[in-house]
């Protein structure tokens, strides 16, 4: 069963870190471009973040680019999102995606595997 799993949601006040891992099981990701997507209550699922699978090109939606930092490591088939000086408009469910077809697609159109999602949420 290919499985993706979200951890290191929470809660943490503006200005502060958080680094999310997406796990992921079930088959090989090695090959495959990965992305962070997020969702806000009330708002349409956006694109936060890609990578390809080698990790030499990554990708960034304006609004957090210069604070967010996507990285993988095949080794575990895991990708992180280290995320800085965190506003409360990042405040989202966080999901995870993986793109067997290798683009670095900023639309969610492009991926093929998803994860539940963790809450971030960031108090002012």
């Amino acid at each position: 069963q290919v499985q993706l799993v979200e951890s290191g949601g929470g809660l943490v006040q503006a200005g502060g870190s958080l680094r999310l891992s997406c796990a992921a099981s079930g088959r090989t990701f090695s090959r495959d471009a990965m992305g962070w997507f997020r969702q806000a209550p009330g708002k349409e699922r956006e694109f936060v973040a890609a990578i390809s699978w080698s990790g030499g090109s990554t990708y960034y939606a304006d609004s957090v680019k210069g604070r967010f930092t996507i990285s993988r490591d095949n080794a575990k088939n895991t990708v992180y999102l280290q995320m800085n000086s965190l506003k409360p408009e990042d405040t989202a469910v966080y999901y995870c995606a993986a793109d067997s077809g290798g683009t670095i697609g900023t639309g969610s159109i492009w991926y093929d595997y998803w994860g539940q999602g963790t809450q971030v949420t960031v108090s002012s």
